[in-house]
């Protein structure tokens, strides 16, 4: 699942409390790997503090594609839905807390409330969709400004060489468009 502000859905409430009954925290060291390419996802994470990025190698790059930090939920979605193997890895980008919540207890959410969640999912493809028109907006300081509009403490949150890699610009473009 992208990473996601828990959003004001009634599945997101759901998730919430679920994750009240959570009582296993984990903590992470910045670098270490909560998922990896080729695992099959089988959790949903809530970042109680810290950041991680989602990204996926491609032949000539990293592409960091989501971000999360405290209060998002975040996860490989593709993975999830289908049980294939990962395409994406998650990355602590700063040490990180979070809990995790397995498939099985977002199975039975999703059999006691089918409409809520198609919601949460609707919700979850809009995110998709802003994060498309990011990257077709030619340009990079209207790109800037739509994240900054969605995540104003962005830069406090996330290193910039990886909001560089996520709106698909050098980091010294990302500086010049920032300070001009």
């Amino acid at each position: 699942m992208p990473a996601t502000e828990s959003g004001n859905t009634a599945f997101a409430t759901l998730l919430q409390q679920e994750f009240e009954e959570v009582d296993e925290i984990l903590t992470v060291d910045r670098g270490v790997m909560l998922l990896t390419e080729g695992q099959i996802e089988n959790h949903l994470y809530l970042l109680l503090s810290g950041a991680v990025r989602v990204f996926l190698l491609t032949e000539l790059e990293e592409q960091t594609i989501r971000f999360g930090y405290a209060g998002s939920i975040v996860n490989s979605l593709s993975s999830f839905i289908n049980g294939r193997p990962s395409e994406f890895y998650i990355e602590a980008v700063r040490k990180t807390t979070y809990k995790r919540l397995p498939k099985e207890r977002i199975e039975l959410l999703v059999r006691h409330q089918p409409l809520s969640y198609a919601r949460f999912l609707e919700m979850v493809l809009v995110q998709q969709i802003d994060r498309e028109r990011d990257l077709l907006t030619v340009s990079p300081a209207e790109r800037l400004q739509r994240v900054l509009n969605r995540s104003p403490n962005l830069f406090q949150e996330i290193p910039l060489k990886y909001i560089a890699s996520y709106l698909r610009m050098t980091p010294e473009t990302l500086s010049r468009v920032r300070n001009p």
